[in-house]
């Protein structure tokens, strides 16, 4: 591998090379640009999260197959009034209304004047002050389409100053958060640049060394953004959390490779009066850290191909494709860019012939020297932060409802909650009980049915909702008397669910029960991720680990790395959640955050640790290893401590996002690219090197002295 990357690099580093690379980057994203659509075009809000044999999938599928009138994606009107109690006459004229207003794709009403008043009464609070309408929208409908015939029910409740408007279930939700990726995406675009800008022109003091990097970005971001419009355009799905992470890791990377090729640059400018030689030996140096670099992220984003969760095999293909196209961008682009420019890249501080390549008294220097002399306790003051961290990812307590992801403000969020407060909370969300029976049944059968679900723990009620002509289907609304969201009704469906079979036999039927909603959706959830947390783990580790072995010809070297980026990882996590309780008073976290965080801290953690390690590799063939230690942790120190801050500010910019788990999610990376840069692989991995390395004469660097 590394003749290939010397080859391609010794030649986009010529003047020819150069001038044809650019070239090449130019034309290729003004050809995209002219001719692919925009990922945007294909930007979806909500993915099917649960794969097709997960029973809350076929139960519902079974559900739509027997009960017609199920079709369709249903909404919930929420009145509440400001002047009084709501009258029934209010709700009819505005359900008239809608009817004239002729609403697009508007399916199905409650014909509320045609119900007797205790049928009625059920759609009212006990204060008559909150009151809830179901609607269903045509399932044909796209979520943009969905949107846009609730901008025009909210007009049309304007009119009517008696009452607030709030629609929320399943279609209020997909369209409020269509809006709030769409005006979220350009806060995320420009606080990641305008803080990536900033942060390079205070580090370097330098102007076009705050603007190449995110001139590279600019041309990879359209690239990137037009080649995922074609696969979107091919049927891969793209979903707007998966495209705004995106947007994050592109941003991150590019500039975290900028810096590391640049940094190498600044060197090899100090030896070499030629710019083109200047960058064909700082690319020989570079090169192989970088691919290793890029290839370990992408490993890490291919291998969500094996998860089972929607959401997380989502970014296999959107990731994957971003990771492909910032890597050929690190070893082509950005060298070309730094060429360009040479060492007016550095203006003010413009690196000239026989300048010391590495200044001894610099901080890291300091730091590499107080490492080496010290490793043991180094190790120790470092392990036992990291250690007491690990210990709060035992107090982690997971929120199934999504709801509570969204800003409080936000309407469908605001008539749940209306509805959480005036009406049982089990009613939220029933859970539809299908029976399919082998023969039909008599009343008495159903009954003795619905006697069995109503003695099972925490349900509430059970009602007979639906049947089929043939009697040999029947449907229950099963309600739970605690929330349908909350972790006991869970763990009670599920051990429910799993005595299914029992529960037909006592009721002397012959059939299957299957059960569809809301907390069997969460049920298949919380299993299917803990499967997929296991396996990612598993798979990513010993992929990781593998190549760390080929890049290091070590088994040693590689078991310090992983380690402490694993242990990192558990620090960041039970840490992030200790601060985000302390911090911004958020005591419970989406099951989704362990994985993502997982994904991005191990995937870009590793980079600092094969930075350091192959410096540390190079330094060694020509000095004893306290010193290559040193030597490296002195000169990667200020690049990786400059990408850190940068990479883990950018992350930060997820906490502008309005979704609770991407603002958590960003600051427990911020957290844990950092406890990276400055302990893991400022003083750690040296330390463990120091410990346990050989020197080229075989001992170990203890017993030099």
């Amino acid at each position: 591998m590394k003749p290939l990357l010397q080859w391609i690099t010794d030649r986009v580093t010529t003047k020819r090379g150069m001038w044809i690379t650019l070239s090449v980057w130019f034309l290729a994203a003004m050809i995209l640009a002219v001719f692919a659509p925009s990922a945007k075009d294909y930007e979806v809000s909500s993915i099917a999260s649960l794969p097709g044999d997960a029973q809350a999938v076929i139960a519902q599928n079974k559900v739509d197959e027997y009960i017609k009138d199920n079709e369709g994606v249903p909404a919930i009107l929420v009145f509440e009034s400001t002047k009084g109690e709501l009258e029934q006459g209010e709700l009819i004229s505005f359900l008239d209304q809608l009817e004239k207003g002729e609403i697009h794709g508007l399916k199905e009403l409650i014909p509320l004047e045609q119900l007797p008043p205790q049928a009625i009464d059920g759609f009212f609070s006990g204060n008559r002050k909150i009151a809830l309408l179901p609607l269903t929208f045509d399932s044909s409908l796209e979520t943009k389409e969905i949107k846009n015939s609730i901008d025009e029910i909210n007009r049309i409740s304007e009119k009517n100053g008696n009452f607030e408007l709030y629609v929320t279930g399943p279609a209020g939700i997909a369209a409020d958060t269509l809006d709030l990726f769409s005006r979220a995406d350009l806060v995320l675009l420009f606080s990641t640049v305008g803080i990536i800008l900033v942060l390079l022109v205070i580090t370097y003091r330098s102007p076009l060394l705050a603007l190449i990097p995110l001139l590279a970005a600019a041309f990879v971001y359209e690239v990137v953004n037009q080649t995922l419009g074609l696969l979107g355009k091919a049927g891969v799905v793209l979903a707007n959390q998966s495209l705004s992470i995106m947007t994050i890791l592109l941003f991150a990377v590019v500039i975290d490779y900028s810096l590391l090729v640049f940094s190498r640059f600044r060197e090899e400018l100090k030896t070499h009066d030629d710019k083109y030689k200047a960058m064909k030996w700082a690319m020989r140096g570079t090169g192989i850290p970088l691919f290793y670099s890029g290839s370990t992220i992408l490993a890490a984003m291919l291998i969500l191909f094996f998860a089972k969760f929607g959401d997380y095999k989502n970014f296999a293909p959107i990731f994957g494709t971003t990771i492909i196209i910032v890597l050929l961008a690190g070893l082509t682009l950005i060298p070309a860019l730094f060429t360009l420019f040479g060492r007016r890249s550095f203006w003010p501080k413009i690196p000239r012939i026989g300048d010391e390549r590495l200044k001894a008294s610099s901080l890291w220097g300091r730091v590499g020297r107080f490492v080496t002399k010290k490793p043991g306790l180094s190790i120790a003051v470092i392990g036992i932060f990291l250690l007491l961290s690990s210990a709060n990812v035992f107090n982690l307590k997971y929120e199934f409802d999504t709801m509570k992801s969204f800003p409080s403000d936000m309407s469908s969020r605001v008539g749940y909650e209306l509805l959480e407060e005036s009406f049982n909370k089990g009613e939220l969300a029933p859970t539809t009980v299908l029976f399919e029976s082998k023969k039909p049944l008599t009343a008495e059968d159903q009954q003795d049915l619905r006697n069995q679900l109503s003695d099972q723990p925490l349900v509430g009620s059970v009602r007979l909702s639906d049947s089929t002509e043939d009697e040999k289907v029947i449907a229950y609304s099963m309600i739970f008397k605690v929330s349908p969201y909350e972790a006991e009704a869970m763990d009670a469906l599920e051990k429910i669910r799993g005595e299914s079979d029992q529960i037909v036999k006592d009721s002397g039927l012959d059939g299957n029960l299957y059960f569809a909603g809301e907390t069997a959706v969460s049920v298949d959830d919380r299993s299917i991720n803990n499967r997929d947390l296991i396996v990612i783990v598993v798979l990513e580790t010993i992929l990781i680990f593998s190549m760390l072995i080929f890049l290091t010809r070590s088994v040693r070297m590689p078991i310090y790395m992983m380690g402490t980026i694993l242990l990192s990882f558990l620090a960041a996590l039970g840490l992030g959640m200790f601060l985000t309780n302390f911090l911004f008073d958020i005591d419970t976290v989406s099951n989704r955050v362990p994985l993502y965080s997982f994904i991005f801290l191990v995937a870009l953690g590793i980079d600092y640790n094969i930075i350091l390690v192959s410096r540390f590799m190079e330094e060694r063939q020509s000095q004893p290893l306290r010193k290559a230690v040193e030597t490296a942790v002195s000169a990667t120190g200020g690049v990786i401590s400059s990408a850190g801050i940068i990479l883990a500010a950018t992350f930060a910019v997820l906490m502008t996002q309005p979704i609770e788990l991407l603002f958590v999610f960003g600051f427990i990376v911020a957290i844990g690219i950092l406890m990276d840069t400055f302990l893991i692989r400022g003083v750690l991995m040296p330390g463990l090197l120091v410990l346990f390395e050989k020197d080229h004469n075989g001992k170990a660097a203890k017993e030099e002295q």
